[in-house]
């Protein structure tokens, strides 16, 4: 049975270029020429430019047009208890 400490490996996180001809060449000096390796490859992908977000007023420009809040205190309270009542529905 291994131990927690003998379960533990080296991990090496290099970059590479792809070469041509499709050829990745690494060098890792901590390795026993013969050593038996895995290796992982992930390609990056290329970040999406990202499109450009609205200020504040301009997203609330671009709602469509329509009561956005009552007028009155009381408007929003009568709103907030009409909610409420249809709980008890």
């Amino acid at each position: 049975m291994s131990t927690a400490s003998e379960a533990l490996q080296a991990a090496f996180h290099l970059t590479a270029r792809v070469q041509s001809g499709s050829r990745i060449e690494i060098t890792a000096p901590d390795l026993s020429e013969g050593q038996e390796v895995e290796v992982f490859l992930i390609p990056r992908v290329p970040a999406a430019t990202p499109t450009p977000r609205p200020t504040a007023i301009e997203f609330l420009d671009a709602l469509p047009p329509g009561p956005r809040s009552a007028e009155t205190w009381n408007e929003i309270d009568r709103q907030l208890q009409e909610g409420r009542d249809s709980w008890d529905r």
